[in-house]
């Protein structure tokens, strides 16, 4: 099965990333997220484990165990890669992406804005400094207003549990097919 599995500059084990079309081979037992060669159907789902920013489109074979519900990882004998990129750059402007889908809902300071918007790198730090602080600003005027008025009844906690798990269950599909168009465009650029 073709797949995508994520590495920092060696595997978990410390050894060196394999060459392209190199074979490696795994004999022990295997065990999802314990023992043997593992990737990801999808790429959104490798991005969960990723130990680091190089993203390799593998070939995984022979035994292949699933895990979890909904599948989100594979285990197998054997595991050869068939391309790879540095994902850094996509995961960047992935992460900008999802920051600007919800962006209106709050008082973004302009160089936030700008940053979520270019990607300008040298706007970075200034961003991160005023995000925090329109942060911390925002949980003191949360801590205030909670002091007057408790947390509300148990049936509103409810609905709004259920509002935010129907918007979580609609985001996460949408960014999960974002990240899979940025990740097949990637490896189509290296192609």
């Amino acid at each position: 099965m073709r797949a995508y599995h994520f590495t920092g500059a060696t595997l978990r084990d410390g050894t060196p990333i394999p060459a392209i079309g190199e074979w490696l081979q795994y004999s022990g037992p295997l065990v999802p997220c314990e023992s043997g060669l593992h990737a990801s159907e999808h790429p959104f789902d490798a991005l969960q484990y990723a130990p680091g920013n190089l993203l390799h489109f593998v070939e995984i074979d022979g035994d292949i165990q699933t895990h979890g519900d909904p599948i989100d990882k594979v285990v197998g004998r054997r595991r050869t890669i068939i391309a790879t990129i540095d994902a850094e750059p996509i995961m960047r402007e992935f992460a900008r992406w999802c920051a600007l889908r919800v962006v209106h809902l709050w008082d973004c300071p302009q160089i936030v804005w700008e940053y979520l918007k270019t990607g300008d790198e040298s706007k970075r730090a200034a961003a991160q400094g005023a995000a925090r602080d329109a942060a911390r600003a925002a949980a003191g005027d949360a801590a205030g207003s909670a002091a007057g008025s408790a947390a509300g009844s148990a049936a509103w906690a409810a609905a709004w549990a259920a509002a935010w798990a129907a918007a979580g269950d609609a985001a996460r599909a949408a960014n999960r097919a974002k990240f899979k168009d940025m990740v097949e465009a990637a490896f189509n650029e290296e192609g």
